[in-house]
């Protein structure tokens, strides 16, 4: 298996951590023309109805508390980065003798790798203003998809984006809901997790075949009501796409890339959808003491789940006996039992981006000095 080093430990962390840790980044994407096509959508399809004559201004204070709300996160994306250290497999080591089933058995279990990826929660904001109309107003939605990336080195070897189906900007309007569309896929089994084995053993299609990424996107959120009830961790919309990658799918250097063209049907359907963020009620108080009712800009959470999943070969089942000496005589040659895992964390803000950075990295206890610990500006768990 290929091991990668979390992006930003790359330039200080010893080779012998970057073979034990792995790490992906999420982010989201924000667009403002979201809300105008809204917009566009309501005045074609609904000019007849009558326009509410509440007033939409906020007033020179509430128009300041609005740039606030935006917490400044203005390049359109929120990183974080998870660990994804191997899992050993110490049942090998334990046994002197097995039959074939055992070995079988344990093979197969390395034929699955489940990661859970969290976005930063209560800090991205679906909406650019508050509003005063109501806590579903979509006006200023900016919210515009979700992305997961995965680099090697300077090299990405995973990518996926998914947007908003501007081909359904109707049911935004009429339902409150959203879905999303895949716009662009790389991928390559070579750079995944599996097989799920402590031995440093690459993905082959000689020995596995029908390599399968499942992807979960969960969004939630908290608010409260005008009648301060408080939701609390409400899921609001799950997406799931399934992605098969075969050998013959793959280019030269063993990738399968795939980028949508304008607004044709995508290769890889998304399922599922998502009510758009309930805005949480707080009201605002004019300089002439006048008291005015006001939705925020909607707090969210999204949250990934990643599943990697293939099966055995038949010609790797049939040699199981070459395979199992193999194991036995790397087993003797390697140390693969680690004495315990550290995990550091660290949380910073990144002025670049706009946006927080939480670290996660986790290793040998060995591997992590304290001084290392000190210079990456870490904190022990």
């Amino acid at each position: 298996m290929r091991k990668t080093l979390l992006t930003l430990l790359c330039c200080v962390m010893a080779g012998s951590v970057a073979s034990q840790t792995r790490s992906f980044t999420t982010f989201i994407y924000n667009d403002d023309s979201i809300s105008t096509e809204i917009q566009a959508y309501c005045n074609a399809f609904y000019p007849a109805v009558t326009r509410g004559s509440r007033s939409g201004d906020l007033g020179p204070m509430m128009k300041d508390a609005a740039v606030n709300a935006a917490k400044g996160i203005g390049a359109g994306y929120v990183s974080a980065f998870v660990d994804l250290g191997v899992k050993a497999v110490t049942g090998l080591m334990e046994r002197r003798e097995r039959i074939r089933s055992e070995w079988e058995s344990t093979v197969a279990s390395e034929n699955m790798y489940l990661t859970h990826v969290n976005s930063i929660s209560n800090l991205k904001d679906f909406y650019s203003t508050p509003s005063v109309y109501g806590p579903m107003d979509p006006k200023g939605m900016r919210f515009n998809g979700i992305g997961c990336l995965r680099k090697n080195g300077d090299d990405t070897v995973f990518y996926i984006s998914l947007h908003i189906n501007r081909q359904k900007i109707n049911r935004i309007v009429e339902h409150s809901k959203f879905e999303l569309v895949l716009d662009t896929l790389i991928i390559s089994p070579y750079y995944s997790n599996l097989p799920n084995s402590s031995f440093d053993t690459a993905f082959s299609f000689e020995q596995r075949q029908n390599y399968m990424m499942n992807i979960d996107f969960t969004l939630t959120s908290s608010w409260m009501t005008q009648a301060t009830m408080i939701q609390d961790n409400v899921e609001l919309g799950r997406f799931s796409i399934c992605i098969p990658v075969r050998e013959n799918s793959l280019d030269s250097n063993g990738f399968l890339r795939y980028v949508r063209k304008g607004d044709e049907e995508s290769r890889y359907p998304v399922m599922g959808e998502s009510f758009i963020v309930p805005r949480s009620y707080s009201g605002f108080r004019e300089s002439n003491d006048a008291y005015h009712d006001l939705w925020g800009t909607g707090e969210y959470q999204i949250s990934l789940n990643i599943k990697e999943s293939c099966t055995l070969t038949k010609a790797y089942k049939d040699n199981w006996r070459k395979n199992r000496r193999a194991r036995k005589h790397a087993q003797k040659s390697t140390n693969i039992i680690q004495d315990g895992w550290q995990t550091v964390t660290s949380q910073q803000w990144d002025e670049i981006t706009k946006s927080w950075v939480i670290t996660i990295l986790q290793a040998p206890a060995d591997v992590l000095s304290d001084d290392l610990i000190d210079k990456l500006h870490l904190k022990e768990e």
